[in-house]
């Protein structure tokens, strides 16, 4: 932890640059074909699960190779597959171990972990000179975006958060609808997902913590815990279901919100809402997300947009309804599928849907498309791709943690008003809320002992 804070303090001190492991060192990992010069060193925090498709989509094209990885579980779904491919890397259980016996060797970092664990890993990886690449959402708690927002400025290096489907041709799409006029004046919008995690199943619900477990051998539950709420092992947190979990997780809103309401937020210029309202929680309680919980969001006017009303349901009795007379038949509504946004385009007589991550969107009525340029740029960009290839210097990402960290902000404060079942107001200039002192506590987290430090980094 010394041999960290006194990287930080000289590198800030002193306008040090940090150069590439691959330049500085000439690192490779073992049977890399490829030169040094064109190669990324990963260090990968979290190897299993969902890391078990993000570090072959990082290097995927030959451009990225681990040369460490940090688990908590060596046993858990998806590590045995990375740990085959990629034969001799470095393992660790302690992310900060990793990065301080192998920190000179890795140019970027990996970080697919729980959501209460994003942001001390990514934190000290910035602080280090490495760019970042973290799963969604960005952080568990308002303060952790507001945190690595600041960091990424200071730091100057290459961020992205994966909500992959934010980086290509329906994201392009998207936004020179916007820049066209065809997505404009947007008062009000309907966002959905329908039930999948176990927390929105009934007979699955809980109300108290689960009981204590054995734990798998090698599991190292400590370190699983990091900074969040300590609470006993139960197979219920680990390896997937913490998801459902407050301390843990982020609930439907926080995890598929991400692949929802992202180009909603980012080219309508959302920022921060001004209100949330708690307008239905499901046998509500503070152990685990509702089981329905239906939502809405006001947004002030910004800019040459006006002011928006954002209405977010998950679970039972979701999906947004087409009015009659936007449907292409007067038999049949549209399908809209389990997941997407629908809004009403200001002075035009069409709608504008759009499913989830790199879904496109499209015109209701279908006949609408007819009479408008709709046609927008095939960019057969990747997103884990578009990261690896601004880490060395080509072009930039398109969820930085400028764009990640606001919408991760949003969901948070969404994700408050679920825990307390309260309507809130905020402040988006001083960013607290302004109406309840026990929810404005909440903005922020009190990390447990020895995980401090990763705090008061900017």
């Amino acid at each position: 932890m010394k041999r960290r804070a006194a990287l930080k303090k000289t590198s800030t001190a002193l306008g040090f640059t940090f150069i590439p492991s691959y330049l500085a060192t000439g690192a490779r990992a073992e049977g890399d074909p490829q030169p040094p010069s064109k190669r990324i060193n990963l260090g990968c925090v979290g190897v299993g699960g969902r890391a078990g498709g993000v570090i072959p989509s990082l290097c995927g094209k030959g451009n990225a190779q681990p040369v460490a990885f940090a688990d908590v579980d060596y046993s858990a779904r998806n590590v045995e597959k990375n740990i085959k491919r990629w034969p001799g890397v470095k393992q660790y259980a302690d992310f900060r171990k990793m990065m301080d016996q192998s920190g000179k060797d890795i140019d970027a970092v990996s970080v697919v972990v729980p959501d209460h664990s994003h942001f001390c890993a990514t934190m000290l990886a910035m602080s280090m000179g490495k760019h970042v690449y973290v799963e969604k959402p960005l952080t568990h708690s308002f303060q952790e975006a507001e945190l690595l927002m600041k960091a990424e400025k200071k730091f100057d290096v290459v961020t992205q958060m994966g909500n992959q489907g934010h980086t290509g041709t329906s994201s392009n799409q998207f936004r020179e609808w916007v820049k066209r006029g065809i997505i404009k004046n947007v008062t009000q919008v309907d966002a959905w997902k329908g039930p999948s995690c176990f927390f929105m199943q009934k007979d699955k619900r809980i109300q108290d913590w689960p009981k204590e477990e054995d734990q798998p051998k090698g599991l190292n539950w400590d370190l699983w815990v990091g900074p969040a709420e300590h609470h006993p092992f139960s197979r219920m947190y680990h390896t997937f279901e913490w998801r459902g979990f407050h301390p843990y997780g982020s609930g439907m809103l926080g995890d598929w919100g991400c692949h929802i309401i992202d180009m909603i937020h980012h080219y309508l210029d959302l920022g921060l809402p001004t209100k949330i309202k708690a307008q239905r929680m499901d046998d509500h309680n503070r152990v685990i997300f509702p089981l329905n919980s239906h939502m809405q969001f006001e947004f002030p006017a910004r800019g040459k947009h006006p002011a928006l009303t954002l209405n977010w349901k998950d679970g039972a009795d979701c999906r947004a309804q087409v009015p009659e007379k936007y449907w292409d038949t007067p038999e049949k509504a549209p399908r809209l599928g389990g997941a997407g946004t629908l809004f009403k385009v200001g002075g035009e007589d069409y709608m504008v849907q759009r499913n989830s991550h790199g879904g496109g969107s499209r015109l209701l009525p279908y006949a609408k498309s007819q009479d408008l340029d709709l046609k927008t740029e095939n960019i057969r960009e990747n997103h884990a791709e578009s990261f690896v290839q601004a880490c060395m210097g080509n072009g930039k990402t398109w969820s930085p943690f400028s764009v990640g960290g606001e919408l991760t902000q949003v969901l948070t404060l969404g994700c408050i008003a679920q825990y307390y079942n309260r309507d809130l107001e905020f402040d988006p200039k001083s960013k607290q809320i302004t109406n309840d002192k026990e929810a404005n506590a909440r903005l922020s987290i009190v990390p447990r002992k020895g995980w401090e430090e990763f705090y008061k980094m900017v």
